[in-house]
């Protein structure tokens, strides 16, 4: 597959700054891939939208406040942003700038760079927990009014530098209305890293850590009908399914042809072009149903991202 492919124009008005009202007000376009056929929802709709005794499976990862604003040595700005804790002796891999003017055995706050992993990456020790803030995708330009919308309802795990976004959309009520199962993945920001290759078969993706408990597993791969809640919760099921252990690292990349084998349903919010989401959607929905799904979305004014609206893939 070509990078072109993963390509779209979005109006800049329709990258959402602040999330819905209400958790489950937001919108939900929702598309049966049996029939072709779309509907217009909203996400409190929902549960109806599913078959009786769907089981749907969530991420219960929490974003930590992992984005540090530190002085440097002698004066000027500087930022750390924490991308995962690699050891309980507070080593964390993190991105550090400006890059040209770090050097190891720098502190920078209460972050001491160790080593550096290239492209801006640092090994930092850590002095005590991360105490920062709540890192947000850049396409979000302006405060959150309710910082706390950036996390799920169920965020239980601390350690994503992301949220998985799929999931803001559940409200406690809303989920005592489903059959509910929980997975962890913690995000990286390489999920939402663009692709910078020609073609999608030289794209590394960037492994990510994972846990499923064996009754949760138990209960999912005994499921009738499983539905994804976000990309992330695709790769950790469609790992498993592979033969992958319950917990360690998953770097599956999920790309036009793949055969999945436990996902029934997708739930996940409109992605970036040229995105690994992208062509995680596609090939779960097919490259030009997406494409026409991603067209008409745009026409009715869908908000798209992080805090934007969701689409249900039946």
């Amino acid at each position: 597959m070509k990078l072109s492919e993963l390509d779209y124009d979005l109006p800049r008005e329709l990258v959402a700054q602040q999330p819905a009202s209400r958790r489950d007000g937001s919108r939900l376009l929702v598309y049966d891939r049996s029939s072709g056929s779309v509907r217009h929802r909203r996400f409190s709709d929902l549960p109806g939208e599913l078959e009786p005794g769907e089981l749907a499976v969530v991420n219960d990862t929490k974003v930590v406040p992992a984005r540090l604003r530190p002085i440097r040595p002698g004066g000027g700005s500087a930022e750390v942003l924490l991308l995962e804790q690699r050891d309980e002796d507070g080593i964390w891999e993190a991105l550090a700038r400006p890059s040209r003017r770090l050097r190891a055995g720098q502190h920078l706050g209460p972050a001491e760079l160790l080593e550096s992993l290239g492209e801006g990456r640092w090994l930092v020790r850590l002095s005590g927990e991360p105490a920062g803030e709540v890192p947000l995708p850049p396409y979000i330009t302006e405060q959150l009014h309710e910082p706390e919308r950036y996390q799920t309802v169920y965020a239980r795990e601390a350690g994503s530098a992301a949220a998985p976004t799929a999931g803001l959309h559940f409200t406690p009520e809303l989920l005592e209305r489903l059959h509910v199962e929980t997975i962890t993945l913690h995000v990286g920001l390489d999920t939402f890293r663009p692709v910078a290759v020609e073609s999608l078969e030289q794209h590394r993706m960037h492994g990510e850590r994972y846990r499923v408990q064996p009754q949760s597993w138990e209960r999912i791969r005994a499921a009738e009908r499983v539905l994804a809640v976000g990309t992330t919760t695709v790769r950790v099921l469609e790992s498993l399914a592979l033969g992958a252990p319950l917990s360690g690292r998953t770097e599956l990349f999920v790309t036009p042809g793949f055969a999945f084998r436990r996902v029934d349903g997708l739930l996940t919010n409109f992605h970036l072009p040229r995105s690994t989401l992208l062509a995680l959607v596609m090939a779960f929905a097919g490259v030009e149903e997406t494409r026409a799904l991603y067209k008409l979305a745009i026409e009715e004014r869908y908000r798209f991202y992080s805090l934007g609206d969701a689409m249900l893939i039946r």
